[in-house]
């Protein structure tokens, strides 16, 4: 049994820790960004090294305190927010952010838990080089959370998930014993694998204090251009010719619906669309080549053959970078346009790439037989990945159905299921997937799960309720 954050256990950490350590606790830290998970009250702690880290577990394991990580606060499913648990522990990371060295010889990177994505970014950058994990959060979302639920993005179609984009790590397990394993190796076969267990595991396991991130060359031409599409298949379809001639100079390609661009408009009208008529479908797609190719000849050349295969009727291909952040803005203001709306309910889930079209027809089906819902489907077409959000009709508020959002999720996630898909594909379990986890897990994974659960924490105070259920 786990127990509350006592006044007698904060007064042995201020006696342990520096000063710094401390701080009031503000709202921002107890609520999910949807609204959908609350903690009632937490212990803050933001330990500025990894001795610190140690020094906060080892006392919460002998007390039996739950501890919950936290990272940059922008997880969707409520894996940051302790909801439901005794007063923890809330261990923000905000004070680890320092780039502990660069390599660019190796390509590499070595940084702490608390660093800044768009930080890490602009430290590549100045080495001459790329980290090439993007998303929409990169001005607040941390390196830790971002390993820790293993986070994709729109770069995932060439250079993977962060798990794919990592060599190792530091983590200070439960009993407060430090993992030393940034080792700058790409190849070290010593056994067990824990950097694969704990990237992923949610906090659940460990707390990630550092990181040893590849770094890849800089394209020399790089090109984007949107495309309009005759549907999800067509788009499939210039996904392979594009794969055929250029191979892995194929940076991202997306899938963007029509209600992606009708909500922009309703919510964001000072937002330029490049497209007069929103198209019913459109693909964005990005080039970054290599010796001497031109991106945008080579995205010109893959529009007339998509164009004469009857696979696309239009394009636009940007003629400058401001044209180019110009697509990649519209993009990634989808997410925030859709949380303006208010879904009913929304879906990250992946299904094998050539399901796609299937998937979105029967979804599209059944949502029609449910009722008049609106639906923005768009997302990572490259990789399998789609955000399968619903809405309510124009003139109504979200609040009319959510008492549907349950039976919408289960309709989604079995047909997900039954594709042979995943229901989360890059925003991790939490604590809002968890009964998914046990719905549709496979019997024997989840055995595993909770048996390297039992034998890396026994006592369950990592973030306890997330990923596996609380005991």
């Amino acid at each position: 049994m786990l127990n509350p954050a006592s006044d007698s256990l904060e007064d042995d950490l201020r006696a342990a820790l520096p000063a710094a350590c401390f701080r009031p606790l503000e709202s921002r830290y107890l609520d999910e960004l949807r609204g959908r998970f609350h903690c009632a009250d937490a212990l803050l702690v933001t330990p500025g090294t990894t001795a610190e880290v140690s020094t906060v577990l080892r006392q919460a394991g002998a007390a039996r305190v739950p501890v919950v990580p936290y990272g940059g606060g922008t997880g969707l499913v409520g894996g940051q927010v302790g909801e439901g648990v005794p007063r923890p522990i809330l261990l923000s990371m905000e004070r680890m952010d320092r780039v502990r060295s660069v390599h660019p010889e190796e390509q590499l990177l070595v940084v702490e838990a608390g660093a800044i994505l768009a930080n890490v970014h602009a430290r590549a950058e100045a080495a001459g080089l790329l980290f090439p994990l993007s998303l929409a959060s990169e001005g607040s979302a941390q390196i830790g959370g971002l390993l820790a639920t293993n986070a994709g993005g729109v770069n995932v179609l060439r250079y993977g998930n962060a798990r794919d984009l990592c060599l190792g790590i530091e983590a200070v397990l439960p009993d407060g014993a430090v993992l030393n394993g940034l080792k700058r190796l790409r190849k070290d076969n010593t056994g067990y694998d824990l950097r694969n267990l704990l990237v992923g595991s949610e906090g659940t396991l460990g707390v990630i204090t550092a990181a040893c991130l590849r770094l890849f060359p800089r394209p020399q031409s790089v090109g984007a251009a949107l495309m309009v599409v005759a549907g999800p298949q067509a788009a499939l379809d210039i996904l392979a010719m594009a794969k055929a001639r250029l191979g892995e100079g194929i940076t991202a390609f997306e899938l963007i619906h029509r209600t992606g661009l009708d909500f922009l408009a309703e919510t964001m009208p000072e937002l330029h669309q490049p497209f007069a008529d929103p198209p019913e479908w459109s693909a964005l797609v990005e080039f970054g080549l290599f010796a001497g190719l031109d991106a945008d000849s080579e995205l010109e050349a893959l529009f007339a053959k998509a164009a004469e295969a009857g696979l696309a009727s239009d394009g636009l291909i940007a003629r400058s970078e401001a044209q180019r952040a110009a697509f990649w803005r519209m993009r990634e203001a989808i997410p925030e346009a859709n949380r303006l709306i208010g879904a009913t309910s929304s879906h990250d889930i992946s299904v094998p790439i050539e399901t796609i079209p299937e998937f979105i027809r029967r979804g599209d089906e059944m949502m029609a037989r449910l009722g008049p819902f609106r639906v923005n489907c768009f997302g990572h077409l490259g990789d399998g990945n789609l955000h399968y959000n619903t809405y309510p009709p124009k003139g109504h508020s979200r609040s009319e159905f959510l008492g549907r959002r349950d039976e919408i999720s289960r309709r989604i996630h079995d047909l997900v299921h039954d594709l042979n898909g995943s229901v989360s594909a890059e925003h991790g379990i939490g604590r809002l997937k968890v009964g998914d986890l046990e719905r549709y897990g496979d019997p024997a994974r989840l055995a595993a799960m909770r048996a390297i659960k039992q034998a890396l924490d026994p006592a369950g105070i990592m973030n306890p309720g997330a990923v596996l259920r609380m005991k």
